[in-house]
């Protein structure tokens, strides 16, 4: 067997027994390190496996198919990457325009199409978390509109992690509704970096090169929610202009140099 499929599990639950301090550490009188320095010393060394490693970024899109979602799909042709499109299937019920982007992404191979409600709680997300049953529902009813690649979903306004034994919650009001999707069978993804870019003007909050050296950073530190795998947020409408589709562009041209593998979010995480 390849040495390097046996390596997998072995380095990631080093990883995770760390990260949870399951390890127990001891200092030898005869030649005394502290905890401290073990600790740092076992991090930096499984840093070095993992940068053996291949690299894996998630580019992910909220809220289409909106303005702008063209520009996503013909991204995703044109450098022949996958991108994840968390979809709101309310959006597709606002004219021909709507219905033909939704329809390109779910005709294009590299694009997966994942859950994010039907409604988007129509933007008033206290009171949509606030039943869970009708949140879930929401989310039932997208499901069953839309043709989705995976059961993935992304809470609206929520940086939630449900999958495996992993759990993370940001906003306690959404937690019934992600535990509802989870037993349902669901994979509830967050973000590590977002990027946002003024939709009308194609202006970016964050200049194109701290998001990327942002990125990279937290590829290099392992400090995404999992080592060498980092999920980037992002939503459709950014990319209504021309100046904010060639961000992106030139944003995917870097990753792409760094020599990262673009994934979809059904395969997350990607562990070794």
């Amino acid at each position: 067997m390849d040495e390097s499929v046996l390596l997998r599990p072995r380095l990631h639950d080093k990883w995770d027994s760390l990260r949870r301090n399951l390890i127990v550490f001891t200092v030898d009188s005869l030649n005394p390190v502290s905890i401290k320095v073990q600790k740092q010393k076992l991090k930096d060394s499984l840093r070095r496996e993992y940068d053996k490693m291949p690299k894996h970024i998630y580019l992910t899109f909220d809220d289409g198919p909106l303005v702008g979602s063209k520009a996503i799909d013909s991204l995703a042709k044109s450098k022949n990457i996958k991108v994840n499109a968390f979809v709101v299937g309310r959006h597709a019920t606002f004219g021909k325009y709507r219905q033909r982007d939704l329809a390109q992404f779910l005709e294009n191979p590299l694009v997966a199409v994942y859950n994010h409600s039907y409604t988007h709680g129509f933007n008033r997300l206290t009171t949509f978390y606030r039943d869970s049953q009708v949140a879930f529902d929401d989310f039932k009813k997208n499901e069953s509109t839309i043709t989705m690649s995976s059961k993935v979903a992304r809470l609206p306004g929520r940086n939630i992690w449900m999958y495996d034994d992993e759990r993370k919650i940001d906003v306690a009001n959404a937690t019934p509704t992600a535990d509802l999707l989870y037993k349902d069978g669901y994979k509830i993804f967050g973000w590590d970096v977002e990027w946002r870019i003024v939709s009308q003007t194609g202006v970016p909050t964050l200049p194109l090169e701290t998001v990327y050296n942002r990125l990279v950073n937290f590829m290099n530190n392992k400090s995404s929610k999992e080592p060498n795998n980092v999920v980037f947020l992002m939503h459709d409408d950014m990319f209504q202009t021309k100046a904010g589709a060639k961000l992106l562009n030139d944003l995917v041209d870097k990753l792409i140099a760094q020599g990262y593998r673009f994934e979809f979010m059904e395969d997350y995480p990607i562990r070794y």
